[in-house]
Formats: structure tokens, sequence, C-alpha cells
């Protein structure tokens, strides 16, 4: 039986983890909102974005030396005041440039929530009780992406943008104060090195290789590989990179990226497409998401049995063959009925190519090097959302929904190929 004190640990971690999740998808609404509000352009604005994107992966890899070095539960408590400071400094912004610094503070606090959450919950749990401990923290991050745009719609309708940053912060404090006297501040490792080198690499590459292809900016885009193949040659303590030497290992860490980018890409151009294409205000744009996520959760439930029973790379590669079956139908006139059910079907097929495809990532290593795989696979996942959000803004702008929703059927394109590759039990 897991005492009462440990499930209270769990609540407490798990709506720092929820305001994370939920900040990942709740702002994707206000795109337009914002863009109108501040007189600004849609590349500009979609930093709002991407920005917290690039921070959560930015942040993750030093997430186990932060926690190492400090104690996971003064990381954690410290991350989530950082990211109610961050909270209200987004919804005082006075412009689009503040906004966006904003986003990245608050980016890279929601990079270290869940993992010291889970570092957290790790240490006070015995092994016979963290499966069910993280399950339902899982549930829990899982109604960020769910919930986000229908709660996001509706207040819209009802207020400013700057309520959808506002709403942390009751949350936030409220989390803060639970967690006083509850969660464990954790072991202090004063011997623990930093590879600042790695982080610097990584901090500098990742936000200069993103925004030289949007920019279309060849130095930038240079500059940010250089770093980044840099940081693969000399990382030291952040991360393991030769698990990447494992063929499963990359191929279904290189399929968690683009269905990392698919479903990035996909929320910020559904949203946009249903408002201004569509015509459908903000609470019904929300809900039509949130019929998305609903389809995610419904495939939740029943992939994890799907995959034990005929393996991670063929649920994968159906998953994955199902997100292009869902995406070409946008590039006709659809009726809402049919637009809501192909949301649904949607996002099962992005849960289906993306669950299975994470657990085969995990599985393909050994339990001494699961931290780095865990960090790896997220850094990834996290970028090609990046990424693909961005692509699709710059696309958005130049061309129109139809290249849009062309560029979501090549992005699910790719999917099908790594996930082929994963499944054909690649080595």
């Amino acid at each position: 039986m897991i005492p009462t004190r440990t499930w209270k640990i769990a609540a407490v971690t798990g709506l720092g983890a929820l305001l994370a999740m939920l900040d990942s998808t709740l702002v994707n609404l206000a795109v337009e909102a914002v863009r109108a509000d501040l007189g600004s352009t849609l590349p500009v604005v979609q930093w709002i974005v991407t920005g917290y994107l690039v921070a959560l992966a930015v942040s993750l890899p030093a997430s186990g030396w932060l926690g190492g070095r400090f104690g996971y539960g003064r990381v954690w408590t410290v991350a989530l005041a950082v990211f109610v400071l961050a909270s209200a400094l987004c919804a005082l912004a006075p412009g689009v440039p503040a906004l966006i610094a904003a986003r990245v503070l608050q980016g890279l606090a929601a990079g270290l929530l869940v993992p010291a959450g889970q570092a957290v919950l790790g240490a006070v749990a015995g092994p016979a009780q963290l499966g069910r401990l993280m399950g339902a923290l899982g549930v829990v991050v899982s109604l960020g992406p769910a919930v986000g745009p229908a709660l996001g719609g509706l207040l819209l309708d009802l207020a400013s943008w700057r309520w959808l940053f506002w709403l942390n912060l009751p949350i936030g404090l409220f989390a803060l104060a639970a967690a006083r006297g509850l969660v464990p501040p954790g072991e202090r490792d004063h011997t623990r090195p930093l590879d600042l080198t790695g982080l610097v690499l990584l901090g500098g590459g990742l936000p200069l290789l993103l925004y030289g292809a949007t920019s279309r900016s060849i130095p930038l885009l240079l500059a940010g590989g250089v770093l980044i193949a840099w940081f693969a040659r000399t990382p030291r303590s952040l991360l393991d990179l030769r698990l990447l030497r494992d063929r499963r290992f990359a191929a279904a860490t290189v399929t968690t990226g683009f269905t990392g980018a698919n479903m990035y890409a996909g929320l910020l151009l559904l949203p946009l497409f249903l408002q201004l294409d569509a015509g459908l205000d903000s609470t019904a744009t929300g809900l039509q998401l949130l019929a998305m996520g609903l389809g995610s959760a419904g495939a939740l439930y029943f992939g994890g049995a799907l995959t034990d029973r005929h393996g991670a790379g063929l649920v994968t590669l159906a998953g994955a063959v199902l997100l292009v079956v869902t995406t070409l139908p946008f590039l006709l006139p659809l009726p809402v009925p049919v637009l809501t059910a192909l949301l649904v079907v949607r996002g099962a097929a992005l849960a289906l190519a993306q669950l299975p495809a994470t657990t085969a990532a995990y599985a393909s290593v050994t339990a001494d090097r699961l931290g780095d795989a865990t960090t790896l696979v997220n850094i990834v996942q996290r970028a090609g959302g990046a990424i693909g959000a961005a692509g699709i803004a710059v696309l958005l702008t130049q061309s129109g929904y139809g290249w849009g929703f062309g560029a979501l059927a090549v992005l699910s394109g790719l999917t099908v190929a790594s996930a082929a590759v994963l499944h054909t039990g690649a080595r």
C-alpha cells in the first residue's frame, strides 16, 4: 500500500508537471490574438511557441547535473518558482520581444520540472510502488496537451490572452505552498563536475540552427550546425551520445523527433486554420483540439497492450501511416463534423506513433544508460517540435494553408519511413 504522504508528494509534483505541459499547448491558440494585439507578424510571434520548446530542450540536459549537485527537491522548487515568475512576466509583457524572452525563461524552468519531479518520486517510493505512481503522473502530464487548447479557447473568448499566463500563478503558488515541509530537498553532491562546454554548445547551437532555418540565413545555419556537431563530439557529463550508435535506439529516437515535429507543427497550424479559414471562434476551436487530445488519450489506453502484443515497430508504423491518412483530407474543403472526426483519429495516430517509439528507445538501452536515453529522446522530441512549428509558420506566411498541410503530410511520410526502419528491427 502506498503511504498517503507519498501520494501527496506525487500530487504536488504532478501539478508542476501539468503546468509545464499545459503551457506547451495552451499558448498555441493565442498566436493570432497576440499578433493582432501587439501588432506583429506570424514569423515573429510564433517564437512564443518555438522559444518555449527550444528552451525546454536546452534545459533538459542540465537537469541531471543540477539535481545531483543541489538535490532534486531543491531544483524542483526553484524551477517552479521561476516558472511562476516567468508566467507573471509573460502576462505583463509590453511587447513581443519581452514576451518571447519571458517564454524562454518559462521554458528553461519547465524543462526541469518534469525530470526533477520524477526523481523526487523515485527517491521517496519503493520499487513496487513506482510503477503506479509514475503511471498516475503520466496521466496528469498527458492532460496538459489534451485540456490546454480547450481551456485556452474559453479564456480567449472570455478575456485577454494575458490570462493564459495569469492562470499559472494561483496553481503554481498553491503547489509551492503545499510543497513546504512535504517535498524532500534531496541529497547534495558538491563533487559532481559540470560539462559547461557541452551546455553552452547545445544552448547556443539549437537556437542558431532553428533561427537560421526560419530566417533562411546560411551563416546562422552553418554556425548552429558547427556548434551542434562540436557538442556531439565533446560532451562528457551532460549526455552520452554514443547511444546513437545503436541503430534501433537511433531509429526510435528519430521517430520521436518526427512525431514531435508533427504534433507541434499541427498545434500551430490547426488553430489558425480553424479560426481564420474554417471560421470557428476560440472556444469552438479549443473544443476541436480537445477532441484530438481525447483521441490521443484513448489510444494511450490501449497502445501499451498493442505494443506488448505486436511489437513497438509495427504499432509505430501503423500510427505513422494513420497520420498520413488523416492529414491529406485537410487539403480539401470539409464540413465541421468531418473535421472533428479527423482530429480524433489524428490524435490517436499521434499517440500510436509516439508512445511505442519512445518505449522502443528506452527498451534498447541498459539500465545504467537509461537516464541519458530519456534525456536524449526528450531533447530530440522537443527540438523536432520547435523546428516543425517554426517551419510551418514560415510556410503559412509565404504560401498558405494548403502548403502547410502539405508539409504536415511530408512530415508524416518521414515518420512512416523512420518507423519502417524501426519495424525491420534495425541493429
